[in-house]
């Protein structure tokens, strides 16, 4: 239990716990943002998400039912469709799957999932108990293996592709 306390009130856990929070500000006023200022901040903010995500302590849950979500489909759906609007064309781009067969798939739905983790993340961390802290870092250690941390590398690949793409364009114009 005390192992527990230090690893939650560590300096790690505290900047991830900041840094999903702005990334989740950010996303919740996407409409009033402009798509090159939108790229550019998640360019930063999903490479500094992804370090501060690899860094999170293993914590031992002593109250698997304090563990909750709190990001319903209709604010994932709202969230989801602003960054659609705003990225227009540049949304759907294609990837290979775990058998690399090209699939197409979504930058704002990568986000959204992005966002909706690291949401409740912050808001089950909020909440005023030891259980609700233990399971936020270790949900969010869980999620960042197996849902959001690959997404946010699909996501920031594509992104990278976007913000560069007249440059990438003419250097391979080059080597043919």
């Amino acid at each position: 239990m005390e192992d527990n306390i230090n690893k939650i009130k560590s300096s790690v856990v505290l900047e991830m716990i900041r840094i999903a929070h702005e990334f989740n500000v950010f996303s919740e006023d996407i409409a009033k943002k402009e798509t090159k200022d939108i790229i550019s901040f998640y360019q930063k903010v999903l490479p500094l998400m992804y370090i501060k995500a690899s860094l999170l302590p293993d914590i031992e849950v002593s109250d698997e039912s304090a563990n909750e979500r709190y990001v319903a489909e209709e604010h994932w759906e709202k969230i989801y469709m602003h960054l659609k609007e705003k990225f227009a064309k540049a949304d759907e781009y294609w990837e290979l799957d775990e058998n690399n067969d090209s699939i197409k798939v979504s930058l704002s739905e990568k986000l959204a999932d992005v966002y909706q983790d690291t949401k409740d993340f912050v808001v089950l961390f909020q909440k005023n108990q030891m259980a609700a802290k233990e399971n936020a870092v270790f949900e969010m250690k869980r999620l960042f293996k197996v849902h959001w941390g690959p997404r946010s590398i699909s996501a920031l690949n594509h992104l990278h592709i976007v913000s560069y793409q007249n440059e990438i364009e003419k250097e391979n114009e080059m080597i043919f």
